[in-house]
């Protein structure tokens, strides 16, 4: 079952306004691959990361196929895969090239996607899930110990909020005041970035801190972690990496010096399965976009006004 399907491409570099979709061909899948009809691609700050000239301009690499995560049904299967076969519900990650009608992926980048859980949310679960996994492993985060999660309302802040308390911790999120109530109701207390951030935290905690996790990438964030938590190597971030590096605290993801974490992060997509399952772990959908508005998705995420995950629906 091969044939075309519409893609979004970035042809140059540039802002939103260079992506465009395209018909691609999608060939049959080779040797331990599936071809997925994809319901659902989460957009993520590294799709625009990709074009607007954060990772450099290589020319040679253009046009860019966007997206990273997707789920999807799937549709036909290669030789050599197990476990999956034509018509089952999946949720793929890593997914290059997520959005599009349809895609190739390895099976071994699929997951079943649980039957109640909506493709939306299937859609955008993975690379935010995948990295909140891996900065609460690398940090230790505990049964009985508070941690402080900077970002704690975004895609990866609010899924490191769900997973410490599913660890027994003791939770405290970084957000704003609107968000406040949304964090309550995922088991944590909300305190305000700003001005006077140590001093809020010190009185929710006056005992301590015991970890840190940065999603927000802010000095304010690092600087308060560092004088909270007596040990660097138990606070972490993914996106403060120059300030990061000065204070010695652990650096994880893509960036410079960061550790990828590709095993845990693999490792992590069946537990974040099983907490769905569970009922233990949810993902906040704040708007969804056709594939033909990816452009306007990536500026809404950009601005970062969306209270939740943005999610394109081909």
């Amino acid at each position: 079952m091969s044939g075309h399907t519409r893609a979004v491409v970035a042809p140059e570099y540039g802002g939103p306004e260079v992506l465009t979709t395209v018909e691609v061909e999608v060939p049959h899948p080779g040797s331990g691959q599936v071809l997925l009809e994809v319901r659902a691609a989460g957009v993520n700050p590294a799709d625009w990361k990709a074009y607007t000239g954060v990772w450099g301009t290589d020319p040679t690499k253009l046009p860019i196929r966007l997206g990273h995560e997707a789920a999807g049904r799937i549709l036909a299967v290669g030789p050599d895969v197990h476990g999956f076969e034509p018509g089952d519900e999946v949720i793929a990650h890593r997914a290059p090239g997520a959005y599009a009608g349809k895609i190739l992926v390895s099976a071994a980048a699929c997951v079943h996607k649980p039957p109640a859980f909506a493709w939306e949310k299937a859609g955008g679960l993975m690379v935010g899930g995948t990295t909140a996994f891996h900065l609460l492993e690398a940090t230790r985060v505990a049964a009985g110990e508070t941690v402080l999660v900077h970002g704690a309302s975004g895609g990866v802040g609010s899924i490191a909020v769900q997973l410490g308390v599913g660890r027994g911790a003791r939770v405290i999120g970084t957000a704003s005041p609107r968000n406040h109530d949304y964090l309550r109701s995922l088991g944590a207390e909300p305190v305000a970035h700003g001005p006077g951030l140590l001093e809020r935290v010190r009185e929710l905690a006056p005992e301590g801190v015991a970890a840190a996790v940065d999603t927000s990438g802010t000095d304010e964030a690092l600087d308060a972690s560092v004088a909270l938590v007596a040990d660097r190597s138990r606070v972490a971030t993914i996106a403060g990496f120059g300030r990061g590096a000065e204070l010695g605290v652990q650096l994880l993801g893509g960036g410079p010096g960061a550790d990828p974490g590709t095993a845990v992060r693999a490792a992590a997509r069946h537990a974040l399965v099983d907490l769905v399952i569970a009922g233990k772990l949810d993902v906040r959908v704040g708007a969804t976009f056709p594939l033909e508005q990816a452009a306007d998705a990536h500026r809404a995420g950009m601005a970062g006004h969306s209270s939740g995950r943005i999610v394109l629906l081909p």
